[in-house]
Parts: structure tokens; sequence; C-alpha cells
């Protein structure tokens, strides 16, 4: 991408639902001076693959995972690098991924020991990673990473792609009302980006792009809050939203459409 920060995609192609190639979410590799950091380590069974791919661009060890979030395509290959790998994530990530059965029994070991509630530093000049949380949106643990040397972000699934998100409430306290307010602190709160890898864009994004998600996901809540306001029920209100013309190339599931009108009738 730019400096010491390179891009593995996950396989995701712009066609939605085609995924012939796909390994999970998106990987970013930050080589430091002291060693390899990858942000998520896709499904379980991907880590030599991965491996293979930074051995292109570096002999460094992978030293440190940041996983955005709790989701197995995104921390299923997290145990493959090694029982000295650091995990860092977000406190309610770790809390969600206890409870996942991958990291049960000896697995547990690589749960994140290392956490944060709401901004942590690592490393520092050219090797300065920044960590945020400004809420609940994709899980209640998402966690948003910044390089600011070459100012970059991994966003995690809370800019997955442009398309409808997916909420996990039921199992990662995801909340679809609380997700418009928190891309909003996010694209207040962090500053000097203009590139920017999404959890699941088959190609790095621009700040612009981003800004044009948080748009997109604040118009659906405006909608939505706006027909519960005119009594609609939330199957008439899922059925009459069609995505704005202002946004090109988005897409919105149907089923996504209504699960998520649906979580915001109830007020989560």
């Amino acid at each position: 991408m730019r400096g010491n920060l390179y891009f593995i995609t996950g396989g995701d192609s712009y066609e939605v639902g085609e995924r012939p190639t796909w390994t999970g979410g998106n990987v970013a590799v930050f080589v430091t001076n002291t060693g390899v950091v990858l942000v998520d380590s896709m499904l379980s069974g991907s880590g030599r693959d991965t491996l293979a791919q930074v051995r292109k661009i570096t002999d460094k060890p992978v030293t440190m995972i940041v996983n955005t979030h709790t989701h197995n395509d995104h921390v299923g290959s997290d145990a493959e690098f090694g029982a000295s790998i650091e995990i860092v994530a977000h406190a309610n990530t770790g809390k969600n991924m206890a409870a996942m059965d991958e990291f049960k029994g000896p697995h547990s070991t690589f749960l994140p020991k290392r956490t944060f509630t709401g901004r942590m530093t690592l490393g520092s000049g050219t090797d300065e990673i920044d960590l945020y949380y400004f809420g609940r949106g994709h899980t209640d643990g998402d966690a948003w990473v910044v390089f600011p040397a070459v100012r970059a972000m991994h966003a995690g699934d809370q800019f997955a792609r442009q398309y409808m998100p997916i909420v996990d409430a039921a199992r990662a306290n995801g909340n679809a009302t609380e997700f418009a307010a928190t891309l909003n602190k996010a694209r207040a709160g962090i500053k000097n980006v203009d590139r920017v890898i999404g959890g699941h864009t088959p190609t790095v994004m621009t700040w612009p792009d981003f800004e044009n998600y948080v748009d997109f996901y604040n118009d659906f809540l405006s909608f939505v809050q706006n027909a519960k306001k005119l009594g609609r029920s939330a199957d008439q209100a899922a059925s009459d939203y069609r995505i704005p013309a202002r946004y090109v190339g988005y897409y919105a599931d149907p089923a996504r459409v209504k699960t998520n009108v649906q979580l915001i009738y109830e007020g989560r």
C-alpha cells in the first residue's frame, strides 16, 4: 500500500455473493523494526498461506496480531502463528472470543492478553499503530486500526464494503441503531488518513469512500426511523427501502435490510 504497510485480500469479489477464492476478512501486514504486525488472520487454516505472503516481503517474524473483532473469518487463524504471538483486541472482543469454541481448551492461550477500551497506541515513530473504539456497531468490540506514518486505516467490518452491514446483535452485542453514531465518531475522531482497508473490500479504498459509507448508513437509519414515526410496520419499511441514487455501486441484500430495520425498530 505505502511504506511498510501491505494488504492481503481475503478473496471477496466486487460481485456480491461471489466468493470462489474467499479465505476470510482482509489482512493488513505492517512491517516494523522488530517484527511483523498482522491485523486479523482470516478463517481457520489460512495461517500458512498468509505467512507465505508475508515471506515475499520480509523474513522478520510475525510477533503480533491485532483483531478488529471476534468473528472467525477475522480471528480464525490466530492460533496458527505460534504460542509466542501477542494478540491485541478491544476488551469486549476478548470476552466474545472467550465464548467461541475456537478458543476453548488449549487454544485459550491465544485469547487477547492486551486489551483496550477507548484508545491504545502500539509502537512509536514509523512503527506507530493507533487503536480506537467509538462504540457498538457490527459488534460491541470493533477496533479501528490506524497507521499514522502511512496515513492508512483498517476499518474491519465497521466498513466491510459498500453494502448493507451485518449487525451481530445476537452473539456479539452489535447494535444497528448505534452503528450510525459510531461511524460518525470515527469520521470525526480519526485524522490524516487517506487510504482504507475495509473488512471485505476487494481493493484498498479511500477516505472519501469511507465518508460516503458513513453517509449511506446515516441515510438508512433516518429512513427507518422516519418510517417508524409514520406508523409503518418494520416489514413495510424494509419493503419500501431503496438505495438512494447517489450511492453508486452499493448493494443492499433484502434479508439484511429486513434484519437491520427490525433491530432499529426495537432500538437495538
